[in-house]
């Protein structure tokens, strides 16, 4: 049994000193959660004996018996965009409706970048910061997701396809489906020239939406333009105006979220068309904006608080011990209000 533990222990004591600028005992201290070092050292120590693939043992066992009653998030976001975008404050209402009851709280934080998300939650795992984790933004082979599915003793569920997350629990809504119900829409009211205004490129629903606009486009014999975006409503009027600078520009938008296509309706008003005698606009998701603007949006709408309490729940179930398994939560479904109309042609 020594001899097996031996075996598994490939970084010694030393090297993960060296690597954390403190002493061997300082790391034995953090390592077996004794005192005599403070809680920052020890954090420190954590997170690198676990960037060096130290396996634990019964020191780390103890620490994952702790309970801390909190759940954690950590959104890789300009907070300037998290401000204006609705979709996130829908979604953590949605988890508050799930924790709170349980007694439970969330421990949120935005990350300047992706590297910085990943060591935020590798430190909160080692150091047992948190009881779980929601994942959430996956981009394709992201390493979030192939860090967790490595330690399966710490709860995480991905908030994605499950292409994105292997070996996680996930929860998704079928965004390919609604792209397409979205082309098929408005090729339907007559529109050839469509135009798809998305968000980050390297995030995995991006891709998945980007695919599935491509095929419909291709398969209803309709000319596509793909325009790509950081979500924010600057962005999607600067592509909007980009796309209306084009010798033959599309008579209709699907913009990836609200805000953008809120900001595009002061762009069509600048150039003198009008929505949706000279412009269709369709906007995923749907706040309740989307319903008071002139004229109303047509959405890709579904249940963002219900999406949120969802996929806590299911957070609670890997906690409690539920195998992987994937969860389709929705598919948002086309909203026809005033925005969308038949072509007319520019």
């Amino acid at each position: 049994m020594g001899t097996s533990a031996h075996a598994k222990q490939t970084v010694t004591i030393a090297e993960i000193a060296e690597r954390a600028g403190v002493s061997p005992g300082a790391v034995s201290f953090a390592l077996n959660g004794r005192k005599g070092v403070s809680e920052s050292t020890r954090a420190r120590i954590l997170l690198v004996a676990d960037e060096l693939g130290w396996a634990p043992g019964a020191a780390a066992k103890a620490l994952t018996a702790k309970k801390t009653n909190s759940f954690g998030l950590v959104l890789a976001r300009d907070p300037r965009s998290l401000g204006a975008e609705s979709f996130f404050m829908q979604f953590l209402a949605g988890m508050e409706s799930e924790l709170s009851p349980r007694g439970y709280g969330l421990l949120l934080q935005v990350a300047p970048d992706s590297a910085s998300e990943l060591k935020t939650l590798r430190r909160w795992r080692t150091t047992r910061r948190v009881d779980g984790v929601l994942l959430v933004d996956l981009h394709v082979d992201d390493p979030r997701a192939e860090y967790f599915a490595k330690h399966p003793e710490f709860p995480a569920v991905a908030v994605a396809d499950p292409s994105a997350a292997p070996g996680l629990t996930t929860v998704w809504t079928d965004d390919a489906e609604a792209m397409r119900e979205a082309v098929r829409a408005l090729a339907g009211l007559g529109h050839r020239r469509i135009a798809r205004i998305a968000g980050l490129s390297d995030l995995a629903h991006t891709q998945i939406r980007n695919a599935a606009f491509d095929d419909e486009i291709h398969a209803l014999g309709c000319e596509g333009t793909l325009l790509r975006t950081d979500y924010s409503p600057e962005e999607g009027a600067r592509a909007t105006e980009q796309a209306l600078a084009s010798e033959h520009p599309p008579t209709a938008f699907v913009y990836d979220n609200d805000i953008m296509a809120i900001a595009s309706l002061a762009v069509f008003s600048r150039a003198g068309l009008r929505v949706p005698e000279d412009a269709s606009v369709i906007a995923w998701d749907d706040s309740l904006i989307c319903r008071y603007m002139a004229p109303a949006l047509t959405t890709l709408s579904h249940d963002v608080v219900a999406f949120g309490a969802h996929a806590t729940r299911r957070l609670f179930d890997v906690l409690g011990g539920a195998a992987p398994n994937a969860f389709l939560d929705s598919t948002p479904r086309l909203e026809t209000r005033g925005s969308t109309g038949a072509a007319i042609g520019m």
